[in-house]
């Protein structure tokens, strides 16, 4: 079992003893969306893939909250914040912004990029190289400012 999984289901437990339900609902919600690829794929997943999903996560809970926002629902546009950022505290160190542009230049020169034209290539390696220290709205900025 993955460390990250161990972890996510002793902050479950942590949270029932401590009777925080927004807590023990929140990472319920996410162990259940593992689970839910586990028993469809037959495996156990790796510490990258529940990366994957936590990213999947706080981008879906980020998005329900600007339209909430729109909607002026502020009670459940903030619930949503909360319930990314207790997701992002399971998810590795970010990059700043400096060292994501030196990673950056990094893998646009060894890719030989000169123009926005080369973004496809850039971002396919950034992705897999940054995965889950950046995520690929930020590395898509930082690519642009580079080379634009």
């Amino acid at each position: 079992m993955s460390d990250l999984k161990i972890k996510i289901q002793s902050d479950i437990k942590t949270a029932m003893k401590n009777k925080d339900k927004f807590t023990r609902d929140t990472l319920r919600l996410l162990a259940s969306a593992m689970k839910q690829i586990e028993v469809d794929e037959r495996r156990e997943l790796s510490d990258s893939e529940i990366i994957k999903i936590l990213q999947k996560q706080i981008k879906q809970r980020n998005e329900s909250a600007s339209q909430y926002k729109d909607g002026g629902r502020e009670d459940l546009a903030t619930q949503e914040l909360a319930e990314a950022e207790l997701f992002i505290a399971y998810l590795p160190q970010q990059l700043s912004d400096k060292e994501l542009s030196e990673k950056l230049t990094e893998i646009i020169s060894k890719v030989g990029a000169t123009s926005l034209k080369d973004m496809g290539k850039i971002m396919g390696i950034a992705s897999k190289e940054l995965q889950g220290v950046a995520d690929g709205k930020r590395i898509n900025i930082c690519v642009k400012s580079i080379l634009g």
